[in-house]
């Protein structure tokens, strides 16, 4: 669970009859030094790596927490946002507390609802608790068995081959070494576990088995397989990623597409009169990406929303108003509070997702998985390009049912096989990339510029320089420079610029000037052939011709490249940024 992002970690077990809490502040190296050596004898137990909310990251303000009899142990990803009323009521019941976290309500609303009866405190403890929760406890007083719980961040049960036992944890990725056959829980759900059985309840009914899943991830394709980070290894692998996100959806003879997941919307889709995207972050810019493409191709109107202020928008949904999410974890807190807003108004609800089996996926009408295999790092980069790639798919689609041509779809969809190829002629100007890396890695400011459809790549550009770097980087439309941010230009300022020969060309080659004229020091990333460019820019990484509305796929992956060598050069943990976390299950 490393990749996610994390600031301590800790466990809690039985060892001959007594409950044992050992956590570390830092990274898991540190819990596993204090832990060398030491020998316990359990098959009960819970682990936990932490991102920040309440409380700094300390030994104390680790997980897993415990009650005051030191007979409860839990962990908990999520938020509780009645913190405050339930640790003054306990504080005046006698309760001790130990941490700033939140998550440490739980081990004493158990303790106090505990009656013989570990389920039973458990459900009454999260009657009273207003929030989010991935909740894992342990007992003294039943330490044959495991209770969790979920309600807004996720839960897999992992089943041991050979009924050797059972795991749980908030990500499939976990389980991969050891089993491939998982349950997913879904919210408002609580599961009951021993070393022979689970069972499942929802406060109403109980469910001793449901149906499980296999996950079609490999374990190779969650590890480096010999590169340094994952960031480096999930930007090689963009050209097969286009391929996957292909497979088995493109009718290049009938100029279109299908798309599995949308069949039972089809009728739907075609009488839409409008779209809205929810997303945050870096799915956020493939939304804008999106935006453009229907609206241009499609003639279809399209709004984008961050997801996180969507719900507060007191947005009306009309009939014929289709949501459209995008999320690779599928568990995005904001996301999925989007989705449920959406579904209260009315709105038909689709998702875009790489994981299978997420929340996203389950609570949506139908959707796309991308099928890109896992991304580990937190920073997002081949799902990023795979996202592209199915709103193109969704475009064509979108675009048969109106006004696109046949020819025009073709042209599409065969530029679009081309692009693999084209990738990995971009991959092989690493060390280009690298020597530009290395002039600028001490620079403290940037500037992304770009137009249409590569304004979104260099909001992009900018956040995946923000995010592994800590360099100070902004995104811009291009022909806003002259309206304030070209007050900042001067020798020490790099201007990366997306100027492809474009519908646009001849514009952003004058915002080039602009820069040019203010001795601003200008990274192109231009179109093979251009010597227009070289005349204006200090570098110029030169990529492959492709049609405008495809240019943004390939102009992503040497910034995303940028980004990787720059924080290399500064010693940042490139996969773990500090600060973030790789799956945001908190709103």
């Amino acid at each position: 669970m490393e990749y996610r992002g994390y600031d301590s970690s800790g466990i809690a077990l039985f060892d001959q009859g007594k409950l044992t809490v050992v956590k570390k502040q830092g990274k898991l190296g540190n819990l596993t030094a204090v832990l060398s050596g030491k020998e316990f004898n359990s098959t009960v137990g819970l682990g936990h790596i932490r991102w920040a909310t309440h409380g700094e990251p300390t030994d104390q303000n680790a997980h897993p927490h415990v009650d005051c009899g030191h007979k409860f142990a839990i962990v908990h990803n999520g938020i509780i946002e009645n913190m405050a009323e339930l640790k003054s009521r306990l504080k005046r019941d006698g309760h001790v507390f130990t941490s700033q976290s939140d998550s440490e309500i739980f081990a004493h609303l158990i303790e106090k609802n505990y009656h013989g009866n570990l389920v039973q405190a458990v459900k009454q403890t999260l009657l009273e608790v207003k929030g989010a929760y991935g909740l894992g406890v342990i007992s003294a007083a039943e330490p044959d068995k495991i209770v969790a719980a979920r309600l807004g961040s996720p839960l897999v049960l992992g089943i041991l081959p050979e009924q050797e036992g059972f795991l749980v944890a908030s990500d499939v990725a976990a389980m991969l070494p050891f089993t491939k056959e998982v349950v997913y829980l879904e919210d408002g759900e609580l599961v009951e576990i021993t070393g022979e059985q689970y069972s499942i309840s929802n406060g109403k009914t109980r469910l001793d088995k449901r149906d499980s899943q296999t996950v079609d991830w490999d374990l190779a394709e969650a590890e480096k397989e010999g590169y340094e980070h994952f960031m480096l290894k999930e930007i090689m692998e963009e050209s097969k990623v286009v391929v996957e996100s292909m497979r088995g959806r493109v009718l290049p003879d009938e100029g279109n597409v299908k798309l599995g997941g949308l069949i039972d919307v089809m009728p739907q889709l075609a009488s839409a009169k409008r779209i809205i995207f929810v997303a945050c972050g870096t799915a956020h810019y493939a939304c804008r990406i999106g935006e453009y493409l229907i609206e241009s191709q499609v003639g279809l109107p399209v709004e984008v929303e961050y997801a996180s202020e969507f719900r507060y928008s007191e947005a009306t949904l009309d009939q014929g108003t289709i949501v459209i999410a995008i999320s690779q974890s599928g568990e995005t807190a904001d996301t999925l509070a989007a989705i449920r807003h959406a579904k209260k108004l009315g709105a038909l609800t689709l998702g875009i997702v790489n994981v299978v089996g997420s929340s996203v996926s389950r609570e949506t009408t139908a959707g796309i998985y991308n099928h890109v295999g896992p991304e580990i790092s937190v920073a997002s980069t081949k799902a990023f390009v795979s996202q592209l790639v199915i709103l193109v798919l969704l475009m064509v689609l979108l675009g048969r049912q109106r006004r696109m041509t046949v020819d025009r779809a073709k042209e599409i969809l065969r530029e679009l096989g081309q692009l693999p190829g084209k990738i990995k002629e971009i991959l092989q100007q690493q060390e280009v990339i690298q020597e530009i890396a290395k002039r600028y890695a001490a620079s403290t400011n940037f500037i992304f510029i770009g137009r249409k459809l590569n304004y979104p790549i260099a909001l992009e550009g900018a956040l995946k320089l923000k995010e592994i770097s800590y360099i100070h980087a902004e995104g811009y439309p291009a022909g806003e420079l002259k309206h304030g941010p070209l007050a900042l230009i001067d020798q020490t300022w790099p201007v990366v610029a997306l100027i492809p020969q474009d519908s646009v060309y001849e514009k952003t080659l004058s915002n080039l000037q602009e820069v040019k004229a203010r001795q601003g020091k200008i990274i192109a990333l231009a179109t093979v052939g251009d010597t227009q460019v070289k005349e204006l820019a200090e570098q110029v990484i030169y990529l492959p011709k492709t049609l405008e509305i495809l240019t943004p796929i390939l102009n992503v992956v040497p910034l995303q490249l940028l980004a990787y060598y720059i924080a290399k050069e500064r010693g940042c943990p490139i996969d773990q940024p500090r600060n973030l976390a790789k799956s945001v299950t908190v709103e």
